[in-house]
């Protein structure tokens, strides 16, 4: 790698590593805020669904952006967003002023993280070179949430609001360094390709109905949520007539033609959903039950960060070796069995009891999240990597929402009483979910590896060996047109 490229590498893994750490940071912050603000519980909620509602919602639309206005431009635009809104929300002194401010926070990060995604897999090319980038990319946004607990409960106990500035900070570091080391670009060519407007609202609309529905069921009557969820499909049905129609789409519906894409977005929305859900659970328990503090917490679950260093070390030599379908099956298997672990949750566990487990789920984390990333985007022509960046992190943030409603409704319907066992039983019934998720999520990875084989054993004696599969895009798969676009 040039240096060029390095330096474009360590900017957009900078700008995921502040991604994580900013959800991070303000999870452990939760409590403080609330204490300082006075917030209900409800207002509480909505600090974290407004981040939720944003990224999820408008992440699809932030991948088109990125193909069609220029990949590194829309990445500085929403970068200063994220700093500005970041700073508000560290300003604010009502629960709907902070509301907000986490809402657009969540926007500029739905714009901003798949153009990020797409300048590396435009701007190397596909194979070792670009797998290797990936994992570290990985890593870093794996370890911006695990270094964020730590920092998070060391910064609220000092004033909460640092939680809010330190990002700013940091932000405007990433922005002076995207402007020195990745080049300007050209605006891309539109010809033919226009703003798809419908389905730009549309689409938009129906993520946010559905994640909204998702992160409200267990606060509302299931008549409200069937009601939501529903008009939430109507207008995703809107939009497959809408793209089928329009001469320029936003998501062309040839793409999910591809089986490995659309099986690395089924079994990242899964796995996100466990992950997430496992870990809501793991923290009630610690400090519902055992009365730890956030910091305690912090500290107990770090541990899961070991991807951060596995993913850029071990990762990329199990890919060489047995392929991207085998190491993310085995890291499903791996994540199911850190959950199974957690099932017998005693009142009375010893961190050591719970160590096995959490290592496990740092091992899976770094065995998956990579792979699924780099799968996700082979093959995608260049002009659509945004739009395959943006699905792949809808599909990891409605999981993540969908997980953590599934993992408290169960948690509310097996709670019967405030006593230690009954907090108990609902714990131990809601960790049978992510274990779930993880199972679901390794069987659907499975037909990759069916694929795999069909296609070795049909290959010609001497050939080459298959690659991965291709979407059917216009003129097949173009090479990087270079780091800047």
């Amino acid at each position: 790698m040039t240096g060029r490229a390095w330096g474009v590498l360590f900017v957009l893994c900078g700008a995921i590593f502040l991604e994580g750490i900013d959800v991070a940071m303000l999870n452990v912050a939760l409590p403080a805020i609330r204490d300082d603000l006075d917030l209900s519980t409800g207002t509480l909620q909505w600090v974290m669904s407004a981040y939720v509602l944003g990224y999820g919602g408008f992440m699809l639309l932030g991948g088109r952006a990125a193909d069609l206005f220029g990949r590194r431009r829309m990445f500085v635009l929403w970068l200063v967003v994220f700093l500005l809104f970041s700073g508000l929300g560290g300003l604010a002194t009502e629960g709907w002023m902070l509301i907000v401010a986490r809402f657009v926070t969540g926007v500029a990060a739905a714009f901003m993280t798949p153009a990020g995604l797409s300048i590396i897999t435009t701007g190397f090319p596909e194979g070792p070179q670009r797998d290797k980038t990936l994992l570290v990319y990985a890593g870093t946004a794996a370890g911006g949430f695990s270094i964020g607990l730590v920092v998070g409960g060391l910064l609220s106990a000092i004033d909460w609001r640092w939680v809010f500035f330190a990002p700013v900070i940091l932000s405007l570091g990433i922005l002076l360094a995207t402007l020195a080391l990745i080049p300007a670009s050209p605006r891309p060519d539109r010809t033919g390709r226009g703003v798809d407007l419908a389905g730009a609202v549309t689409v938009t609309a129906g993520i946010l109905l559905l994640v909204f529905g998702v992160e409200r069921a267990t606060h509302v009557p299931a008549a409200w949520t069937v009601g939501t969820v529903g008009t939430a499909l109507l207008l995703f049905l809107a939009f497959a007539v809408i793209e089928r129609a329009s001469s320029s789409p936003l998501v062309r519906p040839g793409i999910f033609r591809s089986g490995s894409l659309v099986r690395a977005n089924v079994a990242g929305l899964l796995f996100a959903a466990g992950f997430f859900g496992f870990q809501f659970i793991v923290v009630l328990y610690l400090q519902e039950l055992r009365g730890w503090s956030s910091l305690q917490t912090s500290f107990a679950l770090i541990v899961i960060g070991v991807d951060a260093v596995l993913s850029p070390l071990l990762t990329p030599k199990l890919v060489a070796r047995f392929g991207h379908a085998r190491v993310i099956f085995g890291g499903l298997l791996v994540a199911s069995l850190s959950y199974a672990l957690f099932l017998p949750l005693g009142a009375d566990w010893t961190y050591a009891a719970m160590f096995p487990g959490l290592l496990l789920l740092g091992v899976a984390f770094s065995l998956v999240y990579g792979p699924l990333t780099i799968v996700a985007t082979d093959g995608v022509a260049e002009e659509e990597q945004g739009v395959a960046g943006g699905l792949l992190y809808t599909s990891f943030q409605f999981g993540a929402a969908l997980g953590l409603s599934a993992v408290t409704a169960v948690n509310i319907t097996a709670t019967d009483g405030a006593s230690p066992a009954a907090l108990l039983d609902g714990y131990r019934a809601a960790l049978v979910v992510p274990l779930a998720a993880a199972l679901i999520a390794a069987a659907v990875s499975a037909s990759g590896l069916r694929t795999r084989r069909a296609r070795a054993d049909s290959a010609p004696a001497g050939g080459h060996r298959a690659g991965p599969e291709r979407s059917d895009a216009p003129g097949g798969v173009e090479q990087p047109a270079g780091l800047g676009s």
